[in-house]
């Protein structure tokens, strides 16, 4: 027991130790315009080193499979600074993160400010044992990567809502949800959005070696399903025993005190039910039917559908509808200047993270045009195929260089579009089926997405923290979520590797070897 103590002892002070680290760190924004300084004067080093690496590179475009040969690009040329100066406004526009948060939280701004969210998780309060908290906002943020990047902008800071509601550390609550929508990425019950975009790379890649080879859709399925299974119970456990236990105690604001429902909350409550279920309902008919409006119109698809594109939109609606109607119906909003009022005061709550997205735009964009991110892929990935690990230990080397690449480059689909041509044939002619690689490289893309700061919503859990904690910085956030990511990668690799020796399919016509 003595010794159990120590081992906490010592692994919660490395803990702070990473916090006081990181919170010794400039601001992110900061940050983000040193790194940018940094890549500048790398990229010219590079360049006039004549750093260069050649790849065999997937056109999503065309469909076809080319050779590209990309050198390091400096960014003190003429050119780049013309290219730079010229597309900062567009860079900082055009940036991922931004139009999702600002079309969403349309939508939460209302349903927050009208109260509904507060009695909708006070009631979810209720009837959830508090043994079963943690779970449940884990598996809620694994299952909302169905949404796209929904649960970030919504789930994660509900996390926080909700555990307060059992008199629980908010940034617990934080940590739990992101861990569970961010680390979770690639687990699900469901198949989602990414898996045909991954299948399509993957087969594209795959008949580099066999023309005829398709990887279907559903071929992780199996796989995923199982990890959102591991990924639920492996949050909970980090969250109870490793990152709860290190939080100071939380006082709340009388704003953020739970208060029991009344009498106008109850009727704002039934109207806001009703609205939800016609809006449901409504959707349904949109989208159910095999010819749905909202069905892809040439192959009545669901996945590729006007609803899947749109589905931001469609939360905007699930959110603002419900919150209209219990507003209207608990007495807070009395006229369309109050909802303005409340939409605005949530636009006005951005204005930290519309700073950091500004810094951490440029920075991203300077790294894509100096081609330093896929210099490091292929690079990594020539040295791993150097090397020449085989079996068991190859595989998880790849899924550690996909955990590191993942910290440097966030978009999964650019990643795999680089890394499938090099990959999946290198595995095939070492016996790999397609589907086990792509598995492989799903686990470790997932597993770093709560420590990338280059991750775009990374930024905006800053800023999440930074309501309960005024001092959070990024330090506080890598050092809350560093042990979820290792948990998780180590956890995901043993279940990966004990489903390769047991032989089990991957998912429908998905086998382990080729």
């Amino acid at each position: 027991m003595a010794k159990e103590k120590q081992k906490k002892g010592f692994v919660l002070r490395a803990l702070d130790t990473v916090e006081r680290v990181g919170n010794g760190l400039p601001n992110p924004a900061t940050i983000f315009l040193i790194l940018t300084a940094v890549v500048i004067v790398l990229s010219a080093i590079c360049a006039a080193c004549g750093v260069t690496v050649t790849y065999d590179y997937l056109d999503s475009a065309s469909g076809e499979i080319s050779q590209k040969t990309v050198a390091a690009v400096s960014l003190l040329s003429p050119d780049s600074i013309r290219h730079m100066v010229t597309t900062v406004v567009n860079n900082f526009t055009s940036f991922f993160a931004l139009g999702t948060v600002f079309t969403i939280m349309i939508g939460v701004g209302v349903a927050d400010g009208t109260g509904f969210m507060s009695a909708l998780l006070r009631k979810v309060a209720a009837s959830t044992p508090k043994a079963f908290v943690t779970a449940v906002v884990v598996f809620l943020g694994i299952m909302s990567n169905i949404a796209s990047s929904t649960g970030y902008v919504v789930l994660v800071p509900l996390g926080a809502v909700l555990f307060m509601a059992f008199g629980r550390h908010p940034i617990a609550g934080l940590a739990a949800a992101f861990a569970g929508v961010s680390g979770g990425w690639s687990a699900n019950l469901l198949i989602g959005t990414n898996d045909p975009m991954f299948a399509g790379m993957s087969t594209q890649a795959a008949q580099m070696i066999d023309p005829g080879y398709t990887v279907l859709p559903v071929c992780n399925w199996y796989f995923m399903v199982a990890s959102t299974f591991l990924i639920t119970a492996i949050g909970t456990f980090v969250t109870d025993k490793i990152v709860e236990p290190r939080l100071a105690p939380y006082v709340p604001d009388a704003s953020e005190v739970v208060q029991d429902i009344g009498e106008n909350e109850k009727r704002g409550m039934r109207w806001a039910g009703i609205t939800a279920l016609v809006y449901i309902i409504f959707m349904a008919v949109l989208v159910v039917p095999e010819n749905g409006l909202l069905r892809n119109p040439e192959t009545h698809a669901f996945l590729t559908s006007p609803f899947m594109s749109g589905i931001i939109f469609f939360m905007m609606l699930l959110f603002l509808l419900p919150g209209l109607a219990y507003g209207i119906g608990a007495g807070v909003i009395k006229n369309d200047k109050d909802v303005v009022a409340l939409m605005n005061k949530t636009i006005s709550g951005l204005a930290s993270f519309m700073v950091l997205i500004f810094f951490a735009a440029q920075f991203t964009a300077c790294f894509n045009y100096s081609n330093l991110g896929t210099i490091i892929s292929v690079s990594g990935a020539n040295f791993l195929e150097s090397v020449g690990f085989t079996g068991i230990p190859l595989l998880v080397s790849f899924i550690v260089l996909t955990a590191f690449i993942n910290i440097f480059i966030a978009v999964d689909s650019a990643k795999w579009a680089i890394m499938a041509p090099i990959f999946v044939p290198m595995f095939m002619r070492l016996g790999f089926s397609p589907e086990l690689t792509q598995a492989a490289y799903r686990i470790g893309d997932s597993s770093t997405n709560i420590i990338a700061p280059l991750m775009p919503f990374f930024v905006l859990t800053v800023a999440f923290f930074q309501k309960y904690d005024k001092k959070a910085g990024i330090g506080s956030v890598i050092s809350t979520m560093l042990p979820y990511s290792l948990c998780f990668l180590i956890g995901w690799i043993i279940m990966f590797i004990i489903w390769y020796l047991l032989g089990l399919p991957l998912g429908p016509g998905a086998p382990l070897v080729y």
